[in-house]
């Protein structure tokens, strides 16, 4: 893992275990989905991805301690779709989403997957630069993708990067 990490969270680094996301972790994985976002997905959402075979794990700490993060993914024909990933609040700028990142990858590649895809808020500024340090490249917009306070609708950036070959080391992100 090439994750950076602050302080005593290096420590961690070897410990960290990703794990398939099961039914019995949703109470866990929705305590930080409504924590983190104004509008969290739902239960149901999770339990759709989890019953139509999407990539979903979770990081934890060892022996199936706190859960840092998680994501879940959509294969598609040469291509994986990330649909959601998400660190603790606690737990964040500690590298876990770059761990989370790479473990895609290595996803998208034992898939045979080319591209990824994903989908961002316009107005996450912070997620955008995130990806866009990752490798993402902004390839489009959704109109109205997002719900958004009052009723409205936000507009998604669709982002795109390429999952590079089985030989390339996926620390090589830059």
């Amino acid at each position: 893992m090439s994750a950076l990490w602050r302080g005593d969270a290096a420590a961690l680094q070897g410990m960290l275990e990703l794990q398939p996301m099961t039914t019995a972790q949703l109470d866990a994985v929705m305590a930080i989905e409504v924590a983190v976002y104004p509008f969290p997905w739902s239960r149901g959402n999770f339990i759709d991805s989890l019953a139509s075979g999407y990539v979903a794990r979770v990081l934890c700490t060892p022996h199936g301690g706190s859960l840092l993060g998680y994501f879940v993914a959509m294969p598609g024909f040469e291509e994986l779709h990330l649909l959601n990933i998400t660190v603790a609040s606690a737990a964040q700028g500690q590298g876990h989403a770059r761990t989370m990142f790479e473990a895609l990858l290595v996803e998208g590649r034992r898939i045979n997957a080319r591209e990824l895809w994903l989908e961002v808020r316009v107005s996450n500024l912070q997620a955008r630069a995130v990806y866009a340090h990752l490798g993402f490249a902004e390839v489009g917009q959704r109109k109205g993708y997002y719900p958004a306070a009052h009723g409205l609708r936000e507009d998604a950036v669709v982002m795109s990067r390429s999952i590079p070959p089985t030989t390339e080391p996926a620390h090589a992100l830059e």
